[in-house]
């Protein structure tokens, strides 16, 4: 079997039988053509550890652009493409390298940075809700900081799929895998006065309430997909609010994600939990907080410990 009709193979059993997102497979695609480009045209049988070595020093080396590397994150993504590469190869009984033989890249410890209570409060207060502008974006950000979404789940919302009645609703996430999440009495009461200021019909959940100075096709788009918002609006809206609170740090939708689940964990939430209603596939991925409870744990022991 020939690598690049190998990679074709896989590549489409991702999309067709493991049904992988487009970013996962664009991701794919790009690191092993990269693989592919180092190593030329042969066969499955003649990859080894010896050409393993080679490929992960040509990534350690190589400029992408004047004196700038792929930094050691980026090169161990290059691997775990070829791991999942070589485990497909493995159950097609294909004569390759075993996947379990290539070792990452020791990366450094992910950290995260996260609000506490009075800083998200601080965060909230700086939004002006006089206008619906307002209402809107600080229904954002406590329907982000209630149910721990990500930035692009929350943009693909739409009303129908928000139960303000029972405070919670089924999302689709990474995978498209589904799960439920929960808004919290403070969530449902700004996302309820904000739907009831507006005016309109559209389907989206949040909208650009800016309007257009001349008539367009987009005014034949009943459903108003013309007028959703996007991920980078809500992250410049964010950052801008974040700005206006005097909050040092940088303050994405994604801090607002990770201050939900700091905050379960903190007040005694078991890590299963979290993963799941962060819509975790792996608790490892999880266990990023555990470093952050670990440190209150500590503050407490010192504050309370004679």
């Amino acid at each position: 079997m020939k690598l690049s009709d190998a990679i074709q193979q896989f590549l489409e059993h991702c999309e067709i039988d493991k049904n992988q997102s487009q970013k996962t497979l664009i991701s794919y695609e790009h690191h092993l053509k990269r693989f592919l480009e180092f190593v030329g045209e042969i066969e499955l049988s003649k990859i080894d550890l010896n050409l393993i070595k080679r490929y992960r020093l040509f990534l350690n080396r190589f400029e992408f652009r004047p004196n700038e590397f792929l930094d050691v994150k980026t090169q161990a993504h290059h691997m775990i493409a070829l791991r999942a590469f070589l485990k497909y190869c493995a159950k097609q009984d294909w004569e390759t390298l075993a996947a379990e033989k290539i070792e990452l890249p020791k990366t450094e410890q992910r950290t995260v940075e996260y609000l506490s209570r009075d800083e998200l409060e601080r965060l909230f207060a700086a939004v002006d809700t006089e206008k619906i502008n307002g209402l809107r974006n600080r229904a954002i950000m406590e329907l982000l900081y209630s149910t721990g979404l990500r930035i692009s789940e929350l943009v693909s919302l739409n009303r129908d799929q928000v139960n303000l009645e029972r405070g919670e609703f089924q999302v689709r996430g990474k995978g498209k895998k589904m799960r439920i999440v929960f808004l919290s009495d403070r969530a449902k009461e700004w996302v309820s006065r904000y739907l009831v200021a507006r005016d309109d019909n559209f389907d989206p959940l949040f909208l650009s309430h800016r309007r257009s100075r001349q008539k367009t096709d987009e005014d034949l788009d009943v459903k108003g997909a013309h007028r959703r918002l996007t991920a980078y609006t809500i992250e410049e809206m964010v950052r801008n609010t974040a700005c206006r609170a005097g909050l040092v740090k940088k303050v994405t939708p994604h801090t607002l994600r990770h201050s939900f689940a700091t905050e379960l964990l903190i007040n005694g939430a078991d890590i299963r939990s979290v993963q799941e209603m962060l819509g975790h596939s792996s608790i490892t991925t999880t266990q990023i907080y555990t470093h952050i409870t670990n440190k209150k744990l500590r503050e407490i022991h010192e504050k309370f410990h004679r």
